[in-house]
């Protein structure tokens, strides 16, 4: 039976927002905490007395993968939205003005706080920035109810963008030939190997790429029997289950992965594509924000997601994808959600190579200071026999 959304955050007292100069620095700090493609966390921020910038750092683009910097303007819209709910949190509405400055084409948004009115919907957000992550494990087969869907739907919409559940059973099936199609072609490239490789063996304490311990593990037996099942795909009939399975993209370039191998997507997996009317930066911007808004408010709820992103980065399938799943509206995202045991945190860069103009010490981003109402309650996932998932010290899980 399908669940009813989650409540409305209740009224909590009114307190007085927190002094500027500490909220633009907490505000920073949640920007940091966002999620991006490959972890390659490709923004700067610049602090002033009364306003927060928050700038494209091309140097850290994917020229493979994202040569006309789509995906990077996602991840600065993700940046740009847990820094809305970092003031709402603290007190203090926000005025953002998107691409400010056509001379400037690296300046994706300027946020000025006010002090009246903060969205209390973003504050109730705010406990969950922390506890955000990609989880890249195989998902339990739970479904996600039908009302929840209508609600995420909802929330994308604030952040002018579409949220389209995969629903039809010959939608699933075109999406995941899609996925595979784009990632065989990929992986066919050579120079998307080598930055596959380049964001996966990053030094220790570089702060950003995706480290083994957070992608599940693949042995060259494995990879050899997925780039001949790819080579055969056209020639044998596969069955419902194998024509439904959707493939994560292989992280594991060392052979280190230390999550489980069995990582697939199945076909039962609930299934999201986030979609623009426009195709320009500024709906990239904007597909970030509401990608983050619905992330946050999943893990609030004890949802896990990630990114599936393959069919929309390779334009043949991207177009695919347009002309029969979104209505004419541009494909900027394909999310995966279901129920998986939590998994380990992603690494962060260091405070001093990303905001500029700041008071605090330098290092790793601090945990926000989050006011106002906590919003909704944090549910984690489900457990066998009520038990609770912890480290097993190394890299796994095992329940206690």
């Amino acid at each position: 039976m399908a669940l009813p959304p989650p409540p409305a955050p209740p009224p909590s007292p009114a307190a007085p927002p927190r002094p500027l100069p500490d909220l633009l620095e907490e505000a920073a700090d949640a920007a940091m905490a966002a999620p991006s493609v490959h972890n390659t966390q490709p923004w700067r921020i610049v602090l002033h007395a009364d306003r927060l910038d928050l700038r494209a750092d091309r140097t850290r683009q994917l020229t493979t993968v994202d040569p006309g910097g789509r995906e990077l303007a996602q991840s600065v819209g993700a940046a740009l939205f847990n820094a809305r709910v970092a003031l709402a949190a603290g007190g203090w509405a926000a005025q953002v003005h998107r691409l400010p400055d056509p001379e400037d084409p690296d300046l994706l948004a300027v946020v000025h706080p006010v002090a009246s009115g903060p969205d209390p919907a973003l504050a109730a957000l705010a406990a969950a920035v922390p506890q955000r992550h990609t989880d890249r494990r195989r998902f339990s087969g739970t479904p996600v109810p039908d009302d929840l869907l209508r609600h995420l739907t909802a929330e994308a919409a604030q952040e002018g963008t579409e949220l389209l559940p995969v629903v039809r059973e010959e939608h699933r099936r075109l999406l995941a030939r899609l996925t595979r199609k784009a990632d065989h072609l990929q992986n066919a490239d050579a120079a998307y190997r080598a930055e596959i490789r380049r964001w996966t063996t990053r030094r220790r304490g570089a702060g950003d790429g995706v480290p083994a311990s957070a992608v599940p593990h693949v042995d060259d037996r494995q990879r050899d029997d997925r780039q001949r099942d790819d080579r055969q795909r056209d020639d044998r009939q596969r069955d419902d289950r194998q024509r439904g399975d959707l493939p994560l993209r292989d992280f594991d370039t060392t052979g280190a992965g230390a999550l489980p191998a069995d990582h697939g997507s199945g076909p039962d997996q609930t299934l999201v594509l986030l979609a623009s009317r426009e195709d320009d930066q500024h709906a990239c911007l904007r597909a970030g924000e509401a990608l983050e808004r619905v992330l946050l408010g999943l893990t609030r709820l004890g949802w896990a997601a990630s990114p599936v992103t393959q069919a929309v980065e390779v334009p043949r399938t991207r177009e695919q994808l347009r002309s029969a799943l979104t209505g004419g509206a541009h494909p900027q995202n394909v999310l995966r959600i279901g129920r998986a045991v939590p998994g380990p945190p992603t690494p962060r860069r260091r405070r001093d190579a990303v905001v500029e103009n700041s008071t605090r010490p330098p290092g790793p981003p601090t945990a926000p200071h989050h006011a106002g109402p906590t919003g909704w309650p944090v549910a984690g996932p489900a457990a066998p026999s009520g038990r609770r998932p912890v480290s097993d010290g190394r890299g796994g899980t095992t329940w206690s």
